[in-house]
């Protein structure tokens, strides 16, 4: 168990998670040398391993040399050299544009932008650069090698420009992969595969959870497989959908729909936005009946819609009750009023009694 810092409204309260011997991502031979982490001290451990294996690797970013805003480079460039971690200009589409030329000629690029709700000024550059890089040349060259991390997700007093979920503006683009961690475990795992994987990825970090937990993760290096959503409990009337903080959510949701409703909840972390894991959804769909996706980011294009659609395609025939999205309004992130904005767990618990009875 860990717990996790509360908000006005008791949005994330207790929080449980897997311990690694029953993560069944992961093998090893031998049992490995593991340390007490939290979430941003394992996305370090998981920069350091890729610095120490690989000499093309470089780090690079808005105040990273210093060890970033939330600490996750700290220690690096006293370790690795300032030609390999070092500081960029404040300017979020010379940073990828930097990145993308970096991986073109064969380094592992791992760019920070240093909050989500800044990238968009690198937009084009992902978007229509890193994206498209090996189609349009016909598989001759590509930026494969380009890893973007930024923190993502409200965190309590955020507000408008610190607070949002971006996730689905890129999922709509082919050629990038999307992924968003949970825990410590998985975010140092997923963070690796995203590293050595031969396409661009985009790793967005919780920051409401970089301090909120502590796991055991092995102090080596380790992959969790990308685009494979994990089942974090069985369930036999009702899925429920999430990924990042909003997992921990669903999780409470679905004990107290057991507690207080008998209604047995099977929850999902779908892990990797894009390209997801349709069979694994659609799998738990078929044998509950019902599905409720929940995110953070605004309804309306929210990547819920995506997965709503696609269920509803695949498995209508065995839907007992309309899918259902709980996630946040069709306006800016709000400060004073995060509290009513966020989709906690009374709105999710509320949307489940409404698709039992339907």
């Amino acid at each position: 168990m860990f717990f996790s810092k509360a908000t006005s409204i008791e949005y994330y309260v207790v929080l449980s998670v897997h311990t690694l011997v029953t993560q069944g991502d992961l093998h090893f031979t031998n049992p490995p040398e593991q340390h007490k982490m939290n979430l941003f001290q394992s996305v370090t451990s998981a920069l350091d391993n890729t610095l120490a294996s690989d000499p093309t690797a470089v780090i690079f970013g808005e105040d990273v040399a210093f060890g970033g805003v939330f600490r996750c480079t700290v220690g690096l460039r006293d370790k690795y050299g300032k030609d390999r971690v070092f500081n960029t200009p404040l300017c979020e589409q010379g940073i990828v544009g930097f990145g993308i030329g970096l991986a073109v000629a064969g380094a592992t690029a791992i760019a920070e932008i240093q909050f989500a709700d800044y990238i968009f000024p690198a937009f084009d550059q992902i978007v229509n650069e890193a994206a498209k890089y090996r189609y349009r040349s016909g598989n001759l060259f590509d930026c494969g090698n380009l890893t973007i991390r930024a923190p993502w997700g409200c965190v309590g007093h955020g507000a408008l420009y610190h607070s949002q979920s971006p996730e689905a503006f890129f999922a709509h683009c082919p050629g990038i992969k999307i992924v968003i961690p949970r825990s410590p475990v998985q975010a140092k795992g997923l963070l690796l595969s995203c590293i050595i994987d031969k396409n661009p990825c985009i790793f967005f970090e919780p920051k409401i959870l970089y301090r909120a937990a502590v796991e055991q993760v092995p102090m080596e290096s380790y992959q969790i497989p990308l685009s494979q959503a994990e089942v974090l409990q069985e369930g036999s009337d009702i899925t429920l959908l999430a990924w990042g903080t909003q997992v921990h959510v669903m999780r409470e949701v679905a004990a107290m729909a057991q507690e207080k409703l008998g209604v047995s909840c099977e929850v999902i972390d779908l892990r990797t936005i894009q390209p997801w894991d349709i069979e694994t959804v659609c799998k738990s769909v078929v044998k509950t009946g019902r599905l409720l996706v929940s995110h953070e980011a605004p309804v309306t294009g929210g990547f819920a819609a995506e997965i709503s659609s696609t269920v509803q395609e695949e498995c209508f025939l065995n839907l007992e009750a309309p899918i259902t999205r709980v996630c946040g309004y069709d306006t800016p992130f709000p400060h004073i009023f995060e509290p009513f904005y966020i989709p906690d767990k009374w709105k999710c618990f509320d949307a489940v009694k409404r698709m039992i009875n339907y």
